[in-house]
């Protein structure tokens, strides 16, 4: 994809699963990556929303 607000996301939810895996600082990954996925979400076409759903719920098990 080329929507970089998509792979910002991406990215942020997997240090975010990174810390958590870790016992790094999980809530301040987590929120980090809450906020891309939303604007991420804004800015996405039907596909990239379908795959940002997905990194949600791998974020919501955190």
């Amino acid at each position: 994809m080329s929507n970089p607000l998509f792979r910002q996301a991406r990215q942020a939810v997997n240090s975010a699963k990174q810390a958590a895996a870790e016992g790094g600082n999980t809530e301040a990954s987590v929120s980090k990556a809450k906020n891309a996925l939303s604007s991420a979400y804004a800015n996405s076409n039907v596909d990239e929303q379908r795959q940002l759903r997905t990194l949600q719920d791998e974020l919501n098990t955190l």
